[in-house]
C-alpha cells in the first residue's frame, strides 16, 4: 500500500497505532493521520476521551491494564496479522511498548512520553530491564524533546531515536479579544491534571504569597489578582483545601476537567500562565506551548521538558523546583508589568509558530514513518 508520491509528499499508508484511547495526545495523533488520508487502526485496552475522527477505526483489546500489557499480546498478533499494517507504532515505552514488544510485528515505532523512561526504570531492576527490553525491540524511537531523548539513550544508546514536538495548532489555540467580561482583574491561571508532580500546591502558595506580598507593598493591582485552576485529579479536595487555609478561597476559581477543544477559550481569560511542575517526568510543555499560542507570558519551573519550550526572558521566566517565593517574585513582576506581559505573549506565539507548528510536526512523523518502512524492506 506504501509508496512515495512524486512530487514529494507521502501516499496513503496503513497504521496501526497501540495507545490509550483515552488520551487526548492518542486522540490528537490518530486524528492528524486520519485526515492525511492515512488508514488508522487504534489497538487500545483504555475507552472513553475526546472525539476520534470517524475514519479512525477502533479495536478495543479484552484484557484489562496492568495485565493486559501483557495477557493482550495474543490478540495483538491476530489482529495485526488480519489488519497487515504498514507499520505498528506504540504509545508509551511501559505499557504498551510491552504489548508492541509482544506482538513482535515490525516494522515497528515507539514513541516515549515521559514517566515510562523517567519514573518506571527506578521502581527496581526489573523494571529498568523491562523498558529496555521495550526500546531495543523498536526499529525506531521518538521523543517530544530533547532532554528526554538524553533520558532514553541513557537507558538504551542508539541512532535510531528523532524528537517530534508534539505541538499545536495555532489556529484554534490564538488570543481571542471578547473572552474577559471582566478586564479590570488580573488572572493568574493553569490547565493541568490535579496531581502532585504538576505542583499545583506551589502555584497556590506562590499566587496567596505574592498577593500578600503586594497588599504590603500597597500596591493598587493586589485587588484585582484572581487565581484560575483547570483541571481535574486526585488532589482536587487537598488544592481547595489549602486555598482555604491561605484565605484566597474567595478569588480562586477550579474550575475541574474540560474537553480540550474548550482549553483555548480558559487560557484567553488569563493573563499569566503558571506551569510549576516538580517531577523531572514532565517531559514537554505542551500546555505551556498552547498558552503561548494564545498569547500569555508564562512562568515554568526548571524541570524535565519545561524550559526547553521557553525562550528565557524573552517569551516567559524560569524558576526553580518547588521554589515558593521565586515563583512568587515571578508573578509579582508580571503582575507590575503590563508592557511586559504583553511583549512576552507576542514573542511567545511566534515562538510557537516557528518550532510547534502541530501541521509541521505530523509531517515529521510521517516522514519518520516513510523512513522506517523503507529501511525495514
Amino acid at each position: 500500500m506504501f509508496d512515495m508520491v512524486s512530487s514529494g509528499g507521502i501516499d496513503q499508508m496503513k497504521l496501526a497505532i497501540l495507545a490509550a484511547r483515552n488520551s487526548i495526545h492518542t486522540v490528537r495523533w490518530v486524528n492528524a493521520l486520519a485526515e492525511r488520508g492515512h488508514e488508522v487502526y487504534l489497538l487500545s485496552i483504555q475507552k472513553g476521551g475526546d472525539t476520534l475522527d470517524e475514519l479512525v477505526k477502533v479495536h478495543y483489546l479484552p484484557i484489562a491494564a496492568p495485565t493486559g500489557y501483557y495477557f493482550n499480546a495474543w490478540t495483538v498478533k491476530k489482529l495485526l496479522s488480519t489488519l497487515k499494517p504498514d507499520i505498528l507504532h506504540a504509545h508509551y515505552a511501559s505499557g504498551y511498548g510491552t504489548l508492541g514488544r509482544l506482538s513482535g510485528f515490525h516494522p515497528y515505532i515507539l514513541s516515549v512520553w515521559g514517566s515510562d523512561v523517567y519514573d518506571f526504570p527506578l521502581k527496581s531492576p526489573v523494571h529498568r530491564k523491562i523498558i529496555v527490553r521495550n526500546l531495543r525491540a523498536a526499529d525506531w524511537l521518538c521523543s517530544t524533546s530533547h532532554v528526554m531523548k538524553d533520558q532514553t539513550l541513557s537507558l538504551f544508546p542508539t541512532p535510531n531515536i528523532s524528537v517530534i514536538p508534539f505541538g499545536i495548532d495555532t489556529r484554534k489555540f490564538n488570543k481571542i479579544s471578547d473572552q474577559r467580561p471582566d478586564k479590570e482583574e488580573i488572572v493568574v491561571g493553569t490547565v493541568k491534571t490535579l496531581a502532585p508532580k504538576y505542583g499545583i500546591d506551589v502555584l497556590i502558595r506562590a499566587f496567596a504569597l505574592a498577593r500578600e506580598s503586594m497588599i504590603k507593598g500597597n500596591y493598587k493591582d493586589a485587588a484585582k489578582l484572581r487565581l484560575l485552576i483547570v483541571g481535574g485529579g486526585p488532589d482536587e479536595t487537598k488544592l481547595k483545601n489549602l486555598a482555604r487555609e491561605l484565605n484566597i478561597a474567595d478569588i480562586t476559581t477550579f474550575c475541574g476537567r474540560v474537553p480540550h477543544e474548550e482549553v483555548p477559550k480558559y487560557l484567553n481569560s488569563m493573563d499569566i500562565y503558571v506551569a510549576v511542575s516538580v517531577s523531572e517526568s514532565e517531559s514537554f510543555g505542551v500546555a505551556i506551548i498552547e498558552a503561548s499560542a494564545c498569547g500569555l507570558p508564562v512562568i515554568v519551573s526548571d524541570v524535565g521538558g519545561l524550559p526547553e519550550v521557553v525562550v528565557a526572558n524573552k517569551t516567559g521566566l524560569i524558576v526553580r523546583r518547588e521554589d515558593v517565593s521565586g515563583t512568587a517574585e515571578a508573578i509579582i513582576k508580571l503582575v507590575r508589568d503590563r508592557e511586559l506581559r504583553e511583549q512576552m505573549g507576542l514573542n511567545g506565539r511566534l515562538h510557537v509558530q516557528e518550532n510547534y507548528e502541530w501541521s509541521k510536526n505530523v509531517s515529521q512523523m510521517e516522514e519518520v514513518y516513510a523512513k522506517v518502512i523503507r529501511m525495514k524492506r
